[in-house]
């Protein structure tokens, strides 16, 4: 097995993700921030906060699969979430859910940060996804 995803005894219990990933390999793929929209469509999809992070999780997926990898190589996940608030805790977790046995993304997830910012490049994207990924 390339990644191992851990939770040592005494850091505190999460349940949305693992908080350590270890991995054995000799290649690295990065998949830049990746976001709502599907390939060759001009427009953010449409749509709520869920919408849109399943399908950034979908081009995340394509960027992986390109370079011969999967969720499973996955050793860390960074989302940036416009106007992030507590309360969209259950929208983004809900879009997550929402594709995770389609990608086979590991539920928990690998080590993740949830990064809340003002803006990103456009004002109707809300959400940016970046992963990185170990291959034997």
């Amino acid at each position: 097995m390339t990644v191992r995803l851990l939770d040592p005894r005494g850091m505190m219990e999460q349940e949305a993700y693992h908080h350590v990933a270890g991995a054995r390999g000799t290649t690295w793929v990065t998949v830049a921030g990746q976001v709502g929209r599907r390939g060759g469509e001009g427009s953010a999809e449409v749509g709520d906060l869920a919408t849109q992070v399943g399908q950034a999780l979908r081009n995340v997926g394509l960027g992986l699969a390109g370079a011969g990898a999967g969720f499973s190589d996955v050793v860390r996940l960074t989302f940036y979430v416009t106007r992030w608030s507590p309360e969209d805790l259950p929208a983004f977790m809900g879009g997550v859910q929402s594709v995770a046995e389609e990608l086979g993304l590991p539920m928990p997830m690998p080590p993740a940060s949830l990064i809340g910012v003002e803006t990103l490049y456009e004002p109707d994207v809300r959400v940016e996804v970046e992963a990185t990924a170990v291959l034997d």
